[in-house]
């Protein structure tokens, strides 16, 4: 999988509202309400993470959700980066 350019990046987070390059990565903050609905959230976000066999980085504090993607192995963003963050959005 190849690197995206920063245009691609740039024009693939048009589509993604909310989400923000951080460097090497895509960035996200979730505010599930409190701690049970962060929680659920992240659980939902497991099964699609896995069918993808693409992990996030993942931080909760009370309500909130930080969601970090990129592809480790390629040392940056990827198409699958951003397939990733619009399945996550679906759910949230």
């Amino acid at each position: 999988m190849a690197l995206l350019t920063d245009s691609q990046i740039e024009d693939g987070l048009v589509e993604l509202p909310g989400w923000e390059r951080d460097d090497d990565a895509i960035v996200r903050d979730f505010d599930r309400g409190n701690f049970v609905g962060a929680v659920e959230f992240l659980n939902a976000i497991l099964p699609i993470a896995e069918a993808a066999n693409h992990h996030p980085d993942v931080g909760i504090s009370w309500k909130d959700v930080t969601v970090s993607i990129s592809t480790h192995s390629e040392g940056g963003i990827t198409a699958n980066d951003l397939a990733l963050a619009a399945e996550i959005d679906a759910i949230a």
